[in-house]
């Protein structure tokens, strides 16, 4: 089976690089216009109900059902939602965070670990009935955070939660097994695709 783990397109707050988080923040209007279709034609796709995903989905894959997956959502930044890193240079509670590398609870929010985990549990329920039913192709549309904590713990080759920072409207291609899906949970990065077209095309 193929599995395309992708990314909502680009928005505002990714543009001003502020923690959107459970913030329902809709593509922003450049970020729409540079979405192209893509280039498979899955009968439906998993998202996140956050707009932004449901957004790209719908111009990537304008054929497919929507099925929205409550636990796709992106993790809960707390209080640091709406804003960026230099609004924040001087926040105790942010410079404890990034202190832990990013690893403690976020106030009034999530801890890296409990996202991770609620994360790679939803992946492998729907992975595990795309499985069952002899799916070729499962494709989820979700969030940053989602494609990092997936891909730390099922991808091979190896690598760090933040290396598999994948792009926007975009992510990353894996090929799974059922056999070997079912006795060690792992997938094989085949590539990383892009649904966008170069600044300054006029189409797809």
């Amino acid at each position: 089976m193929t599995i395309y783990l992708l990314r909502h397109g680009e928005t505002i707050y990714n543009t001003e690089k502020r923690y959107q988080g459970q913030r329902d923040i809709p593509l922003s209007t450049k970020g729409r216009a540079a979405l192209c279709p893509a280039d498979i034609r899955p009968a439906r796709v998993y998202v996140s109900p956050m707009t932004r995903a449901r957004q790209t989905a719908a111009v990537l894959f304008p054929q497919a059902q929507q099925i929205i997956v409550p636990g796709l959502r992106e993790m809960d930044f707390g209080t640091f939602e709406g804003r960026n890193y230099v609004e924040m240079e001087n926040d105790p509670d942010y410079l404890a965070w990034v202190a832990s590398n990013c690893e403690s609870p976020c106030p009034d929010g999530e801890r890296k670990a409990d996202f991770s985990r609620r994360s790679c549990q939803v992946f492998a329920r729907l992975a595990d009935q795309a499985f069952a039913r002899g799916d070729e192709m499962l494709v989820i549309m979700a969030h940053g955070g989602t494609q990092m904590a997936v891909m730390e713990r099922y991808a091979l080759p190896r690598k760090s939660y933040h290396e598999w920072c994948g792009p926007n409207a975009g992510g990353f291609v894996l090929e799974g097994d059922a056999g070997v899906w079912a006795e060690e949970h792992t997938l094989r990065y085949l590539r990383t695709v892009r649904y966008t077209r170069a600044a300054g095309e006029a189409g797809c």
